[in-house]
């Protein structure tokens, strides 16, 4: 009689098991990452634009000519006014068109006044193809790479192709930009590269590619452990700030890339741990060209009091001197170009010292 208990309760609790199985299962075994959440119309527009950039762009820069046309192509990406683009304005003012090109990408989504002065290098700006765009999400990387198609089938002359937000600020002169990416032999102090009749004979892109980032890991299993295999294995995973100088190689490379690109516009487990604009980048170039890379940004960023992932942002009463010849300090380089994060009430202590300490290289 027991032993008929014994199987009546063994059949009880076999049957069980399907039950608990599903409503245990989807905690411990988490469910394979959907879709890409990018709208499929959005991802076919991209595609004929990436299409058209890599048919109609060459990457060759003519470096060796004694007199360079080349041109810095600055990308800015926004979800808000363009708060500084007094100072940027004022950056680019008396420097001819023929050195420097500007294109935004600005989120149609978003109620944002653009500048109504017909003067302002913004005012022509804003690019058509433009996409909404959401922070820790795949959308970055597309809204970068409309950016970088649409600067390569605007101008030829685009060698380099700065890539910044509404909340950056320069740290130096436009002279002093350009002649450190174009001309000065010793400014890449990591790669001193001679020079050929005042014309950097090599070109590398000034973008992070860090692989001992403290969470790296759990970056990279925040899909799944295996989901970005095998285009992507954890060696060659990197992290890397989105706000980076890439050169038209590169960026006519991020334009092609295809296999990439399916692997990190797939959704995340924990939205904690998912930055694609800070990986997708920097772990390309690693798998593709690690060579062609400094290993370093020119944005300079404050990370030592970070809320909720952002760097530290700065307040009008902590404009000054002093400040601006910090944020220039590098390791790396004689200078960094640009910083952030600043909020939008600096602008007029800014503006009070552009001419005095900013622009005064």
């Amino acid at each position: 009689m027991l032993s008929n208990h014994k199987f009546v309760l063994f059949f009880f609790l076999l049957l069980c098991l399907p039950i608990v199985f599903f409503l245990v299962a989807p905690h411990v075994f988490p469910p394979p990452p959907r879709e890409s959440l990018i709208p499929i119309s959005d991802e076919l527009d991209d595609q004929i634009l990436f299409r058209r950039a890599s048919a109609g762009s060459s990457s060759h820069l003519s470096s060796g000519t004694p007199h360079p046309k080349l041109k810095i192509a600055f990308l800015f990406l926004t979800n808000s006014d363009l708060h500084f683009a007094p100072i940027w304005d004022r950056f680019f003012s008396g420097h001819p068109h023929s050195l420097y090109n500007v294109y935004v990408h600005a989120d149609p989504f978003v109620n944002i006044t653009r500048p109504g002065n017909t003067s302002s290098v913004f005012h022509n700006a804003f690019i058509s193809s433009a996409k909404r765009t959401s922070r820790s999400s795949p959308t970055l990387i597309s809204a970068t790479r409309r950016l970088f198609a649409t600067a390569l089938l605007d101008d030829p002359a685009n060698a380099y192709f700065a890539v910044l937000s509404q909340h950056c600020i320069p740290l130096h002169s436009f002279t002093f930009v350009y002649k450190s990416l174009f001309e000065s032999p010793s400014f890449d102090q990591s790669n001193p590269d001679p020079t050929s009749k005042g014309v950097r004979i090599g070109y590398r892109s000034f973008i992070e590619l860090i692989s001992d980032e403290p969470r790296l890991w759990k970056r990279y299993i925040a899909r799944g452990r295996y989901a970005m295999l095998p285009q992507v294995p954890f060696e060659k995973f990197r992290v890397g700030s989105h706000f980076f100088l890439m050169t038209r190689r590169h960026a006519l490379l991020t334009v092609k890339d295809r296999i990439l690109w399916r692997k990190f516009k797939l959704p995340c487990y924990r939205s904690d741990e998912c930055y694609p604009e800070e990986h997708y980048f920097p772990t390309l170039m690693n798998i593709k060209d690690p060579q062609g890379c400094t290993g370093y940004t020119l944005t300079r960023v404050n990370w030592t009091a970070t809320v909720k992932g952002h760097p530290y942002t700065y307040k009008p009463h902590e404009v000054s001197s002093h400040l601006i010849h910090r944020l220039r300090l590098s390791n790396h380089t004689s200078s960094y170009f640009f910083a952030r994060k600043f909020m939008p009430t600096c602008l007029k202590p800014l503006l009070a010292i552009a001419d005095s300490v900013i622009f005064r290289d």
